[in-house]
């Protein structure tokens, strides 16, 4: 993997580019936003005591964007994957400057999700534990790829509700898909290189937004980040299904997951709209019970890290045929 690396410095440089962009570009977004009236103030459900600036996500789009149109090979599949991400980007941006009702916001992702399928990037065929290899017909892996990529948008959208929370848990994930895109007997260098784009621009963003945060990515950033962190298994690690299964992404963004599977659950068993916002989501309930902000968004980064560091020992650490562990 090294070697392939060395191979390949784009990768590191891509996410180079992308921190510096970020780092750079965020206080300027920020001064636009509060100039624009695109700020969240201390009231309802929000933890932030003071009045904080959206539309960090638009940092994000250009840390990402621009060393993807630098870096990477544009092809049919990666022009999909960007102006994907440019509406998904634009949808979040909409609502944090004026609100969409769910309905227009929920149709402004799936437009965004169906672009990359329509480009080439959905699931063909996967492999699961036990379970083993199989293939999807076209009428099946399409529109299961675009429900996937809506649902983990809102899954990193739900999670953005701590300073850092978000763009760490998103650091993680994409730094977990670069070592395993790297990793492959025919590394997956587009993934890769687009997963430590994202790892860049992510880490560049923490840089004003751990706590106490100086800029809230708001939607336009969580949706950002939630599709490209989606499409990267559709576009190249899913694909080779005899060594990379779908439990790897599964149990990569499995926090966000299942936070956002029991936060549902629990709307639904009490007939509440699934769409309106709560305080029932796990880093409330670490806020609630006395957890101060940086704490418990301290201690769900270290259970994205078990977790991401589980899959990577999947990953690598290979069954004798006796029973047997070895690297």
């Amino acid at each position: 993997m090294l070697q392939t690396l060395a191979d390949h410095l784009e990768v590191i440089w891509g996410a180079l580019l992308a921190a510096a962009i970020v780092v750079l570009l965020t206080p300027a977004v920020g001064g636009m936003a509060r100039l624009l009236g695109a700020v969240d103030r201390p009231e309802g459900r929000r933890l932030n005591r003071s009045t904080v600036p959206r539309l960090g996500g638009l940092a994000l789009f250009f840390g990402i964007f621009v060393p993807a149109l630098a870096f990477l090979d544009l092809s049919r599949e990666a022009r999909g994957l960007l102006l994907g991400a440019a509406v998904a980007t634009t949808v979040g941006a909409i609502d944090d400057f004026r609100g969409l009702r769910w309905w227009e916001k929920l149709g402004g992702q799936v437009v965004a999700a169906a672009i990359p399928v329509s480009s080439g990037i959905w699931v063909h065929r996967f492999t699961f534990p036990i379970l083993g290899i199989h293939s999807l017909p076209d009428w099946v892996g399409m529109p299961v790829s675009v429900l996937w990529i809506v649902a983990i948008m809102n899954m990193v959208n739900f999670l953005d509700g701590l300073d850092g929370l978000a763009a760490g848990v998103s650091a993680i994930s994409a730094f977990t898909f670069t070592l395993i895109a790297l990793s492959l007997p025919r590394p997956e260098i587009q993934a890769a290189l687009l997963s430590a784009i994202v790892l860049g621009a992510a880490l560049g963003f923490l840089r004003h937004n751990v706590y106490p945060a100086r800029i809230f990515m708001g939607d336009s950033g969580a949706l950002l980040l939630g599709f490209v962190l989606a499409t990267v298994p559709l576009q190249g690690l899913l694909k080779t299904a005899s060594i990379v299964t779908l439990f790897f992404p599964l149990l990569v963004l499995a926090v966000p997951i299942l936070d956002t599977s029991f936060v549902v659950a629990k709307r639904l068993k009490y007939r509440q709209p699934v769409y309106v916002a709560d305080r029932q989501h796990l880093h409330h309930r670490f806020v609630n019970i006395g957890f101060s902000q940086r704490r418990a968004a301290g201690y769900i980064w270290l259970w994205c890290g078990t977790l991401a560091a589980t899959a990577l020992a999947l990953r690598f650490i290979r069954p004798h045929q006796h029973g047997e562990w070895h690297a």
